[in-house]
C-alpha cells in the first residue's frame, strides 16, 4: 500500500525518505516489509502521500459496506465541477473584491484549500445548505502564516502560483515534500510563469517564489504540455498583466472554460475559448463584487452513466454538460448501450450546454479499437477507468491505454476480486474480457480517485456483501456519494471499525 500511495504520487523513495527525515534505505525495507514500523510512522507515511493508510484515535478511517446486486431507479442530478471549483477558489485570490460561487462542491480537496485561504486572512463562509460560498480578500494577504499542513494536502496549491505573483515581490508556498523541479507535472508550470518573472527554487520543503516585476510576456507563451492546471495558472498570471498576453497550445478543457467565464466576470477579456489558443486582455487590478456559478462535472456524469450500465439500470442523469461526454457517449454507443437524450438547455453559467439522459438496460460488445484519452475534444482521461468496468460487462475483449499516468492501470485489477478478468499488460494498458459474474469481496481502497470509484461501482452489481475499505480518497473528490447512490435504491452503509 505504501509503495503503490507513493507511485500514484509520483514520488522516488528519496524524496519520501527526506519528508520523514529518514533514509532512502529505510524506505526500501518498509516497502518490502523487512523493517518493523510503529502505527504512528504508517499514520505519518499516509499523511505524507495524502493517502489515509490508517487514522489513530477514536475516529479511524471510514469504509463503506455494499450489499449487492442492486437495480437503481429514479433521477439524480450532477453537481458542479470539482476541478473547476477548486481553480476558482484559487482564482478568487485575483479579486480585491468579494466573491460569491454558487453550489460548490463540499469534499476534502475543496476543505483544504478554504483552509489555506483563511490562513492567509482570507474570509470564507458558506451561506446555505446548497453549498454557496462567499470568499472575501483582506487588504493585505498575510502570506507569512500559510497553513502548511492543508497545503501539503492538497496537489492544487500550485495554482496559487499565478494569481501571488502579482501579489508580493517574494513569497513561499509549501509543498508536500520533495516535489522535483524537473518533473513533468511541475516544470511546465514554472515555464509558463517565467514569462511573467517568476523564478522559483525548492528549498525544505517550499517553492520560493521571487518575482522580477519588469519581466513581461513580449510574445505568445507556447505550453510545452497542454495540460489543465498548467494553462489555469498561466490564465490567472494573464488575468492581472497590464497588457494582452496570448498562450498557445492551450487546454480547452471544462474547468478551463469556467475559469474563462468567471475572468470575464471580472472584467478580464478571453478571446478563443473553447480552443488551443487564448488571447487574454488582463487588467492591472481586480475589485469587483462577482457571482458565479461553476457548471456540473462531466466526471461525476461518467460516474453515473458507468453506475447504471454496471448494474443494467434505467436512471436519468440530470444536468449533464454534454460538450465534455460526446466522444464517450460515442464510444458507448458503439458499444451497443441505448439512452433517451432531452433538448439541450443553457448551465446557471450563462455558457455550457446541459441534457438530461435517460439510460435503457443494453447488452454490449467491445469496441473494435483500443480505448484511450484524448486532450479534449477527445476521449476525458479521468473517464478512462469508468470503461473497465463498463468493459466488464460487455461481451468480448476490451483493451484501454492510460497512456498519461504511470502505474494507474494496476489498480483497476483489483476488479478481479470481484469475478472481473482484466489483464495488466504494461503500466499503461489493461485487457478486459466480459461478461462478469459479480460476486462480493472486501478490498482496501487504492490511493487514486476514479480507480477507488470504479471499484465501488462493481460492488453494486456484486452478489452478496462487499466492504470498500479507507474512502478517504474518494471523498476528496466526491460528495456524498454513498448516500445519492442509496437515493437510487442503493445499499451501501458507511462505517468505521469500533
Amino acid at each position: 500500500m505504501i509503495r503503490d500511495a507513493r507511485k500514484h504520487r509520483g514520488w522516488t523513495q528519496a524524496q519520501l525518505a527526506e519528508v520523514l527525515a529518514t533514509s532512502q534505505s529505510a524506505v526500501n525495507r518498509i516497502e518490502r516489509g523487512h523493517q518493523n514500523i510503529t502505527l504512528e510512522m504508517v499514520a505519518r507515511i499516509g499523511e505524507a502521500l495524502d493517502s489515509e493508510l490508517v487514522t489513530l484515535g477514536a475516529a479511524g478511517p471510514t469504509h463503506l459496506r455494499v450489499q449487492g446486486p442492486t437495480t437503481l431507479s429514479g433521477e439524480i442530478a450532477v453537481k458542479t465541477s470539482k476541478n473547476a471549483g477548486v481553480a476558482l477558489l484559487c482564482a478568487t485570490l485575483l479579486n480585491r473584491g468579494r466573491t460569491t460561487l454558487r453550489r460548490v462542491a463540499r469534499i476534502e480537496e475543496v476543505n483544504r484549500l478554504l483552509e489555506v485561504l483563511q490562513s492567509l486572512g482570507v474570509e470564507t463562509r458558506w451561506l446555505n445548505a446548497d453549498g454557496d460560498l462567499e470568499i472575501v480578500p483582506p487588504a493585505e494577504l498575510d502570506l507569512s502564516r500559510i497553513d502548511e499542513e492543508a497545503a501539503r494536502r492538497t496537489r492544487s496549491v500550485i495554482m496559487f502560483l499565478g494569481p501571488l505573483l502579482h501579489r508580493a515581490a517574494e513569497f513561499q508556498l509549501p509543498y508536500a515534500g520533495g516535489c522535483d523541479l524537473g518533473t513533468r507535472t511541475v516544470e511546465p508550470h514554472l515555464t509558463a510563469l517565467r514569462r511573467f518573472g517568476l523564478e522559483v527554487k525548492a528549498t525544505e520543503g517550499f517553492y520560493h517564489a521571487i518575482v522580477d516585476a519588469s519581466v513581461e510576456p513580449g510574445r505568445p507563451i507556447v505550453l510545452t504540455e497542454r495540460g489543465d492546471t498548467v494553462t489555469e495558472n498561466a490564465l490567472m498570471a494573464a488575468a492581472l498583466h497590464d497588457g494582452v498576453t496570448v498562450i498557445r497550445n492551450a487546454s480547452s478543457n471544462y474547468m478551463v472554460q469556467d475559469l474563462c467565464f468567471f475572468l470575464e466576470r471580472l472584467g478580464v477579456r478571453v478571446e478563443g475559448i473553447g480552443s488551443t489558443t487564448l488571447t487574454v486582455h488582463g487588467r492591472p487590478e481586480i475589485d469587483v463584487e462577482v457571482d458565479y456559478a461553476p457548471s456540473e462535472d462531466p466526471i461525476e456524469a461518467m460516474s453515473l452513466l458507468a453506475a447504471a450500465i454496471v448494474t443494467e439500470s434505467e436512471i436519468t442523469i440530470k444536468r449533464v454538460p454534454i460538450e465534455f461526454l460526446e466522444i464517450e457517449l460515442a464510444v458507448l454507443e458503439e458499444m451497443g448501450f441505448r439512452y433517451d437524450r432531452s433538448e439541450e438547455y443553457v448551465a446557471a453559467n450563462g455558457q455550457t450546454r446541459l441534457v438530461d439522459l435517460t439510460t435503457k438496460v443494453s447488452p454490449l460488445h467491445a469496441p473494435l479499437d483500443k480505448i484511450h484519452p484524448m486532450p479534449f475534444p477527445g476521449l476525458n482521461i479521468d473517464n478512462l477507468p469508468f470503461f473497465a468496468v463498463i468493459a466488464a460487462m460487455a461481451e468480448g475483449k476490451t483493451l484501454l491505454h492510460d497512456w498519461v499516468y504511470e502505474n494507474r492501470a494496476i489498480y483497476l485489477t483489483e476488479l478481479n476480486r470481484l469475478g472481473a478478468r482484466v489483464q495488466l499488460l504494461d503500466p499503461h494498458r489493461v485487457s478486459i474480457e466480459g461478461p462478469t459474474r459479480w460476486s462480493g469481496a472486501e478490498i482496501v481502497c487504492p490511493p487514486a480517485l476514479r480507480p477507488a470509484v470504479v471499484i465501488l461501482l462493481a460492488m453494486l452489481a456484486s452478489k452478496g456483501t462487499s466492504v470498500l475499505r479507507s474512502v478517504y480518497v474518494i471523498n476528496r473528490g466526491y460528495e456524498d456519494l454513498a448516500a445519492r447512490l442509496n437515493d437510487l435504491g442503493a445499499s451501501i452503509e458507511t462505517f468505521r471499525d469500533s
